[in-house]
């Protein structure tokens, strides 16, 4: 997260980033990620206040582009190997612009 690699960026705020997917899986996939090193929402100390801002501000990056999209979108955290996380950095996929199905895989 610190623009070593190049991005096609829609969003920044203080506390965090949102980027296109480069292998996306809809129509709209906008990965939303914290500037601080966190590995999974599992990591996330959620009675500490930093992380509750953090968390807070990742959803009001959501909220705001999903305004874009008024018929419905999806937000998707992987946790652990298991449950599909490559990218071992907490991130959120945004997805949009078309039908979702569930279960979802």
């Amino acid at each position: 997260m610190a623009g070593e690699i190049p991005a096609d960026k829609v969003m920044e705020t203080e506390h965090s980033i949102a980027f296109r997917d480069i292998q996306p899986v809809a129509p709209t996939h906008i990965l939303i990620a914290p500037k601080t090193h966190v590995v999974s929402l599992d990591h996330l100390d959620t009675d500490d206040e930093q992380a509750k801002e953090l968390w807070a501000d990742l959803a009001r990056v959501a909220r705001q582009l999903g305004r874009e999209f008024p018929a419905g979108w999806r937000l998707v955290t992987n946790i652990g190997d298991q449950g599909g996380q490559s990218v071992h950095h907490l991130h959120l996929h945004f997805l949009a612009g078309r039908q979702f199905t569930w279960p979802p895989g």
